[in-house]
């Protein structure tokens, strides 16, 4: 395997969308929303067996949850887990750790992945991440997954392609026209009525010297806190020195600092049975229903003339349903929710005020 690829996943939000099950003390990269027995994080770590070296697996997260992160991934070590002192978006979270790799491999090739989605094909997975790491180790080139749209989705960024025609080097890879913010209804049937719009999936992959470069002609300010500081990285002064300098950077996408900006920016798309699980409808979606369409996690639930409905409930309690139709029922820590799957986000506004 090529000692030049490194994985970095991105693990510092704080999302409590999988309410009951996720809040601001758990967010739901480190629970287990499929009740598989693996958290997301994990996954995200489990799918990258085989493309990168376990050497060079790198977590950013934020301080308060590396002792999470070190507890899920105890065979990572501690300075591969990187700690935000506090929440900047994912423009200074990649400086920081394009930096932080540039300092041990100059040549390295990265590609940085969310720690919260699912993947449901893993082979075609690995084979797309492959592909497009060749592309990008002999190019000056960023690429970006684009995750071709069964619906309408309004939750989701989209890229515009320019499809005419794709690159030499690889012609699954196209270039980038533009990257459009997440749309309202409408807009999002216009976009998936053309064959050139995927939703954005927030992976990317580019050399280090190729990201380096961007953000000192793109955003300057960011580069300039962690370029400043070189001589600390891999030391003992290191954390202290993040914890002081982070704050002076702007809180800014990536998308925003470097994408819409850079000129040398690709999409491959592809499909592979991707999510970012942003809601109970969206994980409903994702997971495999019974006849009457009720998807259920949990090791014992019965479902009695009910329909399109999603039961979450791990902690082995008995779970005894009837007469439900497009519910959400999901428990934890003593905590329940029951909604209609179709009230989910306004419900969810409520619990967030509360």
């Amino acid at each position: 395997m090529d000692n030049n690829l490194h994985l970095v996943v991105m693990a510092g939000g704080i999302g409590s969308r999988f309410w009951p099950m996720s809040t601001a003390e758990r967010p739901k990269q480190f629970i287990d929303v499929l009740g598989c027995g693996r958290t997301l994080l994990q996954l995200t770590i489990d799918r990258f067996k085989g493309v990168c070296p376990e050497d060079n697996i790198w977590v950013v997260t934020s301080s308060a949850y590396a002792q999470t992160v070190h507890e899920q991934l105890p065979d990572l070590p501690l300075s591969h887990i990187l700690q935000e002192p506090c929440r900047r978006n994912t423009a200074p979270c990649i400086a920081y750790v394009s930096w932080r790799i540039k300092m041990e491999n100059a040549r390295a090739n990265i590609v940085v992945a969310p720690s919260d989605h699912i993947v449901l094909d893993i082979q075609e997975f690995r084979r797309v991440v492959t592909s497009a790491l060749r592309f990008t180790a002999e190019t000056d080139s960023i690429v970006t997954l684009g995750m071709k749209p069964s619906r309408p989705e309004t939750g989701y960024g989209y890229i515009q392609a320019d499809l005419s025609t794709p690159c030499a080097r690889n012609r699954e890879i196209y270039r980038v026209d533009s990257f459009r913010e997440k749309p309202d209804f409408e807009t999002a049937k216009r976009y998936i009525s053309h064959s050139n719009y995927f939703w954005n999936s927030g992976i990317f992959i580019f050399r280090v010297s190729t990201i380096v470069n961007a953000l000192r002609i793109y955003a300057p300010e960011i580069s300039e806190v962690f370029e400043s500081i070189q001589d600390v990285y891999g030391t003992a002064r290191e954390q202290a020195t993040i914890d002081a300098r982070f704050p002076e950077c702007p809180g800014i996408s990536i998308d925003y600092a470097v994408m819409e900006k850079a000129e040398e920016i690709y999409v491959f798309p592809a499909d592979f049975g991707w999510s970012d699980l942003g809601t109970w409808g969206s994980l409903h979606e994702r997971m495999a229903a019974d006849s009457k369409g009720n998807v259920s996690i949990g090791t014992d639930i019965e479902l009695y003339e009910c329909h399109d409905c999603i039961v979450h409930t791990t902690d082995e309690r008995r779970v005894v349903l009837q007469g439900l139709d497009g519910f959400i029922v999901a428990e934890k820590d003593n905590a329940l929710l029951v909604c209609r799957r179709s009230e989910e986000q306004r419900l969810r506004q409520f619990i967030d005020k509360t």
